[in-house]
C-alpha cells in the first residue's frame, strides 16, 4: 500500500478515493483562471471529487521564444492565493529554479518539479527542503526506475511528502507513449502515483514553433491508468481548448470532465 499524502484534506494514496489535479495549463488571466476554478470546485462538490486546482504562472519550457508564458510569479501566485482562499481548495503550480521554490512554497500546497529538471540535484534538494508536498513529473527521457534516485534526493532532506507523476516517454521524434507498466513500478517506491492524461498525448514541438497533441486520446489513457491503479489523475482542462494559450491540442474540454469522471470513479472502485 502506498503512503497517504494529505493535502489540506485531499488525500492521495492508501485506500483513499481517486483524486483529481485539474486546471488550465497556464494562467491566461485572473478572470479566466477564476472562472475555471469556480466550475471545477462546483463539479468537485457535486460529484464528491477530491480536487487540487493547478495552473502555471510561467511556462518556462515553451517551444518558441514567441510563445505565451504566463503572468509571471508575482501576479500568478497572487491569483492562485486568491483561488485558494475563495474556494478553500488546495493549489499546485510548477517551479523552475531554487529561488522560485522558496517563493512559491509559501503560497501553494504542492510544488511541482517539471520533467526536464528532475536531474538537477540542487533544484530537487531545495524542493525537499521547502517542506512542501512535492509532485515530481517523471521525465520523458527517464525510465520509471530512475525515479528512485530522485526520491532519495528529496528524502535526504527529511521530506517524505512526495508524489510521482507519469506523463509519457519519448518515442521517436515529437511523440510520446504512455507505458502503463511504469505506474506499477513507480508505486513500488511507496509513494502516491499520479497519471498525467493530457501531457501523455502531447506532441512536443510537433507543430514546429509550438507543441501539438491529440486530446481525443486523453480520456482513454485516463481510463486505462485508473484500471491499472493510480492514486490521482492530472488533467489539464479549458472551456475552449482550441483557444487556449498553451497545450490546447491535448487538453480535455471542461464540459466533458463530469461524464469522464463518473467513468473513472467507477473504474477506480472495482480495480
Amino acid at each position: 500500500m502506498t503512503k497517504t499524502i494529505n493535502v489540506k484534506g485531499v488525500k492521495f494514496g492508501g485506500n483513499n478515493p481517486l483524486a483529481l489535479i485539474a486546471g488550465p495549463c497556464v494562467i491566461e488571466s485572473r478572470e479566466s483562471c477564476m472562472a475555471i476554478a469556480d466550475k471545477l470546485v462546483k463539479l468537485s462538490k457535486r460529484q464528491g471529487i477530491p480536487l487540487v486546482f493547478k495552473a502555471s504562472y510561467d511556462k518556462a519550457n515553451r517551444t518558441s521564444i514567441n510563445s505565451y508564458r504566463g503572468p509571471g510569479i508575482a501576479k500568478g501566485l497572487e491569483i492562485l492565493a486568491e483561488i485558494k482562499e475563495k474556494y478553500n481548495v488546495p493549489v499546485l503550480t510548477d517551479v523552475h529554479s531554487v529561488e522560485e521554490i522558496h517563493i512559491a512554497s509559501k503560497v501553494v500546497d504542492i510544488i511541482q518539479l517539471p520533467a526536464f529538471l528532475i536531474r538537477q540535484t540542487d533544484f530537487v534538494v531545495a524542493a525537499g527542503e521547502s517542506g512542501a508536498v512535492v509532485n515530481v513529473k517523471k521525465a520523458q527521457f527517464a525510465a520509471p526506475w530512475d525515479m528512485a534516485n530522485v526520491v532519495k534526493k528529496i528524502e535526504s532532506t527529511g521530506n517524505k511528502k512526495i508524489m510521482l507523476t507519469e506523463r509519457g516517454a519519448s518515442f521517436g521524434y515529437n511523440t510520446l507513449v504512455a507505458d502503463m507498466r511504469s505506474l506499477v513500478i513507480l508505486r513500488e517506491m511507496g509513494y502516491p502515483v499520479i497519471f498525467d492524461a493530457t501531457h501523455s498525448v502531447q506532441s512536443p514541438g510537433g507543430q514546429g514553433d509550438t507543441s501539438g497533441g491529440d486530446g481525443r486520446f486523453a480520456p482513454y489513457l485516463a481510463k486505462a491508468a485508473a484500471a491499472v491503479g493510480v492514486d490521482g489523475l492530472f488533467i489539464e482542462t479549458h472551456p475552449d481548448p482550441a483557444q487556449a494559450l498553451s497545450d490546447g491540442p491535448n487538453m480535455i474540454p471542461l464540459k466533458d470532465l463530469s461524464s469522464l469522471w463518473k467513468k473513472l470513479n467507477a473504474i477506480d472502485e472495482v480495480k
